[in-house]
């Protein structure tokens, strides 16, 4: 799950970071009496969707005088905005975030998460601030430090040290950043976030280090024990699909290409991906309906693949282990007939009851494709599709 910018600063200031001071707005109206009591003469509107890249579609501006906020409050409120997190299509902007201006001598880059390889945190941290971490990557690896911290002992002040001083801080605010860094590891354990970054962590004229932005990506797995952040989700930021998939324990992601599927599983269904890849077909979704579906499940799995305008085909790849073949076959039936399915549906079986769901499937006089093998299902779904 992901939270908007200005959610995000505040768990941060609740674990001792300093963020710009704020006001949430959903109206062009909010938005002018949040800059009159910030007061200043320098105030940033921004948009508050979930992608990166904002300023560079136009989402973020800054306004020197209150008709300014106004106007850019006008313009930002209600665009379709685009990024290169966002696709071609964009995201509607809701929601707004207005704050006093900042006196910006350097940018850097904070962020924290889990490194599976070493099994331990890495906090990283470069003196690019305010540039896409993976440009950074690509063109100056050397510029990203990185501190790998044992959960049990947490980081210390001697890493939280070392890390400041390599980004070049300056020796009278090192003692400022450290807060920040430890500030945003407690936040990133504490709030069982996947990702917390801080894209640019600032330092201002005075000293002051200050997160200037925030990003937060949460373990969906962890969300029933964190009430709290879990209302902080904002259902006009996800896909409608994915959404309503979520109400039948589905586990759906789209994709943009044209050949729907539906597998029990995720490991069988990244490779029922890659299969279908393979024989020059793209999928169109991620559609792991789990272990125990029931015949309606399989119904609502194929309703909400239908509702792509971009399928043309059905790929069903199920193995029968706890998931027995002759219910999934009972639910391809049921799905067919009530969706009035229209495009080549392939459905390949085995496990659990497989022949006697290959017979339910061959009785019922239904237009379905049946498959033997992955690679016999992927070649003829795509052959179909074209």
């Amino acid at each position: 799950m992901k939270i908007h910018e200005y959610q995000g600063k505040e768990l941060l200031r609740k674990f001792g970071v300093v963020v710009p001071r704020g006001v949430f707005c959903q109206s062009v109206d909010e938005a002018v009496k949040a800059a009159e009591s910030l007061g200043g003469k320098v105030w940033v509107v921004k948009a508050q969707i979930h992608a990166g890249g904002r300023g560079k579609g136009g989402g973020v501006k800054l306004a020197r005088s209150l008709d300014e906020v106004r106007q850019y409050a006008g313009q930002i409120l209600g665009m379709q905005l685009v990024t290169h997190q966002t696709g071609p299509d964009g995201q509607k902007v809701r929601r707004l975030l207005v704050e006093e201006g900042a006196d910006i001598r350097k940018e850097y880059y904070l962020a924290v998460l889990t490194d599976r390889k070493t099994q331990k945190v890495a906090v990283m941290a470069s003196s690019e601030g305010g540039m896409e971490i993976e440009e950074v990557a690509q063109h100056s690896p050397e510029k990203i430090l990185t501190a790998y911290v044992d959960p049990i002992d947490g980081l210390s002040d001697a890493q939280a040290t070392e890390l400041a001083t390599g980004i070049g801080i300056p020796a009278g605010s090192v003692a400022r950043a450290v807060v920040a860094l430890k500030g945003l590891y407690a936040c990133y354990m504490e709030t069982d976030a996947s990702l917390a970054e801080i894209n640019p962590l600032i330092l201002e004229g005075d000293g002051t280090i200050k997160a200037l932005d925030a990003k937060f990506n949460f373990d969906d797995n962890a969300l029933y024990r964190i009430p709290d952040i879990f209302a902080y989700r904002d259902i006009d930021e996800e896909d409608a699909n994915e959404i309503e998939a979520s109400k039948f324990g589905l586990a759906y992601i789209s994709l943009d290409g044209n050949i729907g599927c539906l597998v029990n599983g995720a490991g069988l269904a990244m490779a029922t991906m890659d299969v279908i890849k393979l024989y020059g077909g793209e999928p169109a979704n991620f559609l792991d309906v789990g272990g125990g579906a029931s015949a309606e499940k399989v119904t609502e799995a194929f309703k909400i693949m239908l509702k792509n305008d971009n399928v043309k085909g059905i790929l069903v790849n199920i193995f029968g282990g706890i998931m027995k073949c002759d219910t999934i076959a009972n639910g391809v039936m049921a799905a067919v007939r009530q969706t009035q399915l229209k495009v080549p549906l392939v459905v390949r079986m085995k496990g659990t009851n497989e022949e006697l769901g290959k017979q339910l499937l061959r009785d019922s006089g239904l237009p379905i494709i049946p498959a033997d093998t992955m690679a016999e299902a992927a070649e003829k779904i795509v052959a179909a599709v074209r």
